[in-house]
């Protein structure tokens, strides 16, 4: 798992990530309240990570402990 969007982006949803995605691995639906990375779609850019107004984005080794809950988060999503 590449990339981890972390609890910043709850509540904003900026979409800034989704336009700079050259694969679009970002998804998310409306009763969703954030976005999340597609594991096995992400190609490790990190595009996204250096356009995130709220610096959500982290790769998976350097999320921040506050937020390693987000990695666990992210596979359940996409099981």
């Amino acid at each position: 798992m590449p990339y981890i969007i972390t609890e910043p982006c709850i509540g904003v949803k900026d979409a800034s990530c989704i336009e700079v995605c050259p694969v679009d691995c970002i998804i998310s639906t409306d009763k969703d309240d954030m976005y999340y990375i597609d594991p096995e779609t992400c190609i490790d850019c990190s595009y996204c990570e250096a356009v995130c107004p709220v610096n959500a984005i982290f790769d998976e080794f350097t999320v921040p402990s506050k937020w390693r809950e987000y990695i666990r988060k992210n596979r359940e999503y996409f099981k």
